[in-house]
C-alpha cells in the first residue's frame, strides 16, 4: 500500500523573516543551504534530507507547508488518487517541484485546512556525524498538531496516509508513525494549527549541550529539560522569535512498524515527565490559535 514514509521539512511564513532566520542559522544549529526572494532553506547536518526549514517573507505567522515523503512517484501518484476521492482540497496535483531540492509531489489541504506536501525523488543533502558535545539537531524528529476533531484527524492520517497509532495519552493525544519511529506526528485537540515541531539530538548529552548553548544565547528554556513516557524521549521545548514551539528531543523509541501493539497512558504529572526535574509545563507554551492561513494556499 502506498503510504507516506517520513517527514521533510516544514515551510513558515514569517513576519520578521530577519529575525527568524538568524535564530535557525545563528542559535538552533541548521546550516541555511539556499536563499531567493525573501526566501531562505536550512538544513540539519546529521541528516540528508535537502532541508528540514523554509522560511518565507509574509505578512503574517502561519504554516505554509508540512512536507512528509513517499518512497516513489508511483506512490505520490497513488497518495494524491485518495486523498482527491476523499474530498479533500488539492492545491496543485502532482508535478515536478520547482524548489531546492526538487522532487516530485503534489500539496492539499486537510480536512482541518492545514497545507501539506507529499513528494518523492528529492534530491539528498550533505550530512555528516554529529558528535554529542556539539548539541545540534540531527534531523526533525516529530510535528504535533491541534485538530477540533482529533479523533478524526487521526483516522486521516491512518486511513489515507497509512500512519498508523503507536500509543495515546488518555483519549486525547494521539502518537502515529510511519516508519520505526515511534512517532513522527501526533495530534491534540485544539484549534487547527501547528502545536511544535520537535528535531532529534545525538542523544540526552546531545540535547543538554544544545540546551546549554541556547542558554548562553539567552534564549530560554521554556518545559524541560525531561523524559516523556509515550515515546520514552527526552525533551526541551523553546519558542522561535515568530512564536512558533521548538524541540530538542533524545532517544525516541524505535518499534517495528508493522506489528507494534498501542498502549493507553493514564495522564499524569510523572508521564507527562518521567524525570519530573524540568521547569514549566505544558501551560508555559504559547496560547493555541486557529493557523491565520487555513485553506488559502501559499505563493510558493
Amino acid at each position: 500500500m502506498s503510504r507516506v514514509t517520513d517527514i521533510r521539512y516544514v515551510g513558515y511564513g514569517v513576519e520578521e523573516f530577519d529575525s527568524e532566520r538568524a535564530f535557525y542559522a545563528d542559535k538552533w544549529g541548521l546550516v541555511e543551504v539556499a536563499a531567493q526572494d525573501g526566501m531562505a532553506w536550512f538544513a540539519a547536518q546529521g541528516d540528508d534530507e535537502h532541508h528540514v526549514v523554509r522560511l518565507h517573507r509574509s505578512d503574517a505567522n502561519h504554516v505554509e507547508v508540512i512536507a512528509l515523503a513517499a518512497d516513489s512517484r508511483t506512490d505520490v501518484d497513488a497518495l494524491h488518487d485518495k486523498v482527491a476521492a476523499a474530498g479533500c482540497k488539492v492545491i496543485h496535483e502532482p508535478r515536478d517541484l520547482d524548489a531546492p531540492g526538487g522532487g516530485f509531489g503534489f500539496r492539499f489541504f486537510s480536512p482541518d485546512g492545514l497545507p501539506f506536501e507529499i513528494s518523492a525523488d528529492v534530491a539528498k543533502g550533505e550530512k555528516r556525524a554529529i558528535d554529542r558535545w556539539e548539541g545540534l539537531p540531527v534531523r526533525i524528529s516529530h510535528i504535533v498538531l491541534h485538530s477540533p476533531d482529533h479523533q478524526a484527524a487521526v483516522r486521516f492520517f491512518c486511513d489515507l496516509l497509512g500512519f498508523r497509532v503507536s500509543d495515546w495519552l488518555g483519549d486525547f493525544m494521539c502518537f502515529l508513525r510511519c516508519n520505526s519511529a515511534h512517532h513522527r506526528l501526533a495530534v491534540l485537540p485544539g484549534p487547527p494549527c501547528l502545536n511544535h515541531v520537535a528535531y532529534d539530538m545525538t542523544n540526552a548529552d546531545g540535547m543538554l549541550r544544545g540546551v546549554s548553548r541556547l542558554k548562553q544565547a539567552d534564549i530560554d528554556i521554556r518545559w524541560g529539560p525531561g523524559r516523556h513516557t509515550a515515546g520514552d524521549n527526552t525533551f526541551s521545548y523553546f519558542v522561535s522569535p515568530g512564536g512558533f514551539v521548538v524541540e530538542y528531543t533524545a532517544e525516541l523509541e524505535e518499534v517495528d512498524f508493522e506489528t507494534h501493539e498501542a498502549q493507553v497512558h493514564a495522564p499524569g504529572p510523572r508521564i507527562m515527565d518521567q524525570w519530573g526535574i524540568g521547569i514549566g509545563g505544558p501551560q508555559t507554551m504559547p496560547h493555541t490559535e486557529p493557523d491565520p492561513r487555513l485553506f488559502q494556499p501559499a505563493e510558493a
